[in-house]
């Protein structure tokens, strides 16, 4: 029975963490964002969050997009720099059509940093991207 279930590999879709200047606090913040590069659009997007080490484990966020754009992103979540020394996933699952994707994205502890920043797709900023 487990052989007949075909799970799709997801492409397109990544997770990014963008440091950003805040024009109401004026501060630099850390924000996540979801981004699709695919040339279709994904609806019901659900985007579970958390963080944990061998110490410590955060507590679960959860979000909803009901229709995420093609060639489009969205903010998840702001992320405050403590969280860096922990491991955070990012569970994303959607629909494209009729067929539901699954993917499990991993930030592992203490790569969020100046150091790592990159240009990131679409959005013309730089931050940490897991693909």
């Amino acid at each position: 029975m487990r052989k007949d279930i075909q799970i799709p590999k997801v492409e397109g879709v990544y997770i990014a963490v963008v440091n950003e200047y805040n024009d109401i606090y004026k501060t630099q913040d850390w924000n996540a964002y979801i981004i699709n590069d695919k040339a279709v659009d994904l609806d019901m997007v659900i985007i579970v969050t958390g963080g944990y080490s061998e110490e410590k484990i955060t507590s679960t966020f959860r979000k909803k997009l009901e229709r995420l754009p093609k060639k489009s992103y969205a903010k998840i979540e702001l992320m405050q720099e403590n969280l860096f020394a922990l491991n955070n996933t990012f569970k994303v699952s959607f629909f494209e059509g009729n067929t539901m994707f699954d993917k499990t994205y991993l930030f592992r502890k203490n790569t969020i940093n100046q150091n790592a920043l990159r240009p990131i797709p679409l959005m013309n900023v730089k931050g940490v991207l897991v693909k």
